[in-house]
């Protein structure tokens, strides 16, 4: 198991490198949404099969949720590589953004009490 330590930066150039060099090219914008969507899916069998009420079946035994979740994080990556996102910058405004907009929402949520 690596223990190798990325930046979201260098997950971005790892993947977009491991695209270049083994993966020919991207698959359309399209596409990788469509996969996205699917290993989004796969996840929450993994999900509810783990944490739900359903059990899983013989052939389901092997999944992985780590896996599973790499999987999106993969083709996340793509589409951000293929539209010119920057994860990091996306994600740090986005912690602001959440920040600004709940400083005591979740406080004052008696349901999280």
């Amino acid at each position: 198991m690596s223990t190798e330590k990325l930046t979201i930066e260098e997950a971005q150039q790892k993947v977009d490198e491991w695209i270049q060099t083994i993966g020919v090219r991207y698959f359309s914008e399209l596409t990788n949404m469509a996969i996205l969507t699917e290993e989004v899916g796969e996840l929450a069998r993994v999900m509810s099969r783990t944490y739900g009420d359903q059990s899983f079946k013989k052939s389901e035994m092997h999944k992985n949720l780590g896996d599973e979740m790499a999987d999106v994080l993969w083709v996340l990556i793509c589409l951000a590589n293929q539209t010119g996102i920057d994860l990091t910058e996306a994600l740090m405004k986005n912690i602001e953004k959440k920040t600004n907009r709940d400083s005591d929402r979740h406080l004052n949520n008696p349901k999280l009490k």
